[in-house]
């Protein structure tokens, strides 16, 4: 994969696919019903990937290093910002800490881009960038989900990686995430849930994100309402927008400055 419609970040670059569900903001993941559409376009490392739950498509925890794909970034010449695993999780504790060293490797001899990891387990990704990658590229920025305030300790973790940017993804926001520790953190992105079986966004769950962003200086994105808009009716995703307290919000975070707490 290459060119994206997710609206902060310009490519995806996907060397691990596959994953499996974790938490709550896991439940109605996208990737899993792409992967199941990209096997069925005969696209080979996504073949065995997901089963059937119910009506659901669910992982079924098989994950798959794809050492072809590492050469990809190599080739791009034009500067871009890169989502690292849009469908899968880096730090999954099936990729091999040897293939993550080579993943960082790619990543050093390209800093002409920008790549953001996004992780629902970064303990193990604290703990290994701490012990195993010699030094912080500046063009690496590390990030986590927050779906509710059930996982909010992810975090800390977060925060004990060194990086040059760190970010939370408060998507799909299914719950209030109650008080966060900003220190630290230089972005946060803010989305609803979207999809048939979408659940719903409370204004109230952004504002207190918001809120504690301009008290921190933390840089505010809020990427979408989802299907369910800040009046609490259901529509289409387009229908909804991206409008929150009357302008669109997509600020990013300051140039990186290396730091680690």
């Amino acid at each position: 994969m290459a060119e994206t419609q997710i609206e902060w970040t310009d490519a995806t670059w996907n060397p691990v696919t596959g994953c499996s569900i974790l938490t709550a903001g896991c439940t109605h993941c996208y990737a899993m019903e792409m992967a199941k559409r990209l096997e069925a376009m005969g696209i080979e490392k996504y073949k065995g990937l997901t089963r059937r739950s119910g009506k659901r498509t669910v992982w079924n925890g098989v994950v798959r290093e794809d050492r072809e794909a590492l050469s990809i970034p190599l080739r791009w010449k034009k500067p871009r910002k890169i989502f690292v695993n849009s469908m899968s999780d880096l730090f999954h504790d099936r990729v091999s800490d040897g293939f993550i060293r080579d993943v960082w490797e790619v990543m050093r001899q390209t800093p002409h881009h920008n790549y953001q990891i996004l992780t629902k387990r970064p303990e193990r990704m604290a703990k290994l960038v701490s012990t195993q990658i010699t030094d912080i590229l500046p063009n690496v920025w590390l990030g986590t989900s927050v779906e509710d305030a059930e996982v909010v300790g992810r975090v800390n973790h977060l925060r004990a990686a060194p990086a040059a940017i760190r970010f939370i993804s408060f998507e799909p926001l299914i719950g209030p995430v109650g008080k966060v520790d900003f220190r630290g953190i230089h972005w946060a992105i803010v989305g609803g849930e979207s999809g048939k079986s979408a659940r719903p966004i409370r204004e109230e769950w952004i504002d207190e994100i918001h809120g504690q962003c301009l008290r921190a200086g933390t840089a505010f994105f809020f990427k979408q309402w989802g299907t369910w808009g800040k009046d609490n009716k259901r529509r289409s995703k387009k229908a909804n927008g991206r409008e929150y307290r009357g302008r669109t919000w997509d600020e990013m975070p300051a140039p990186p400055q290396v730091s680690a707490l």
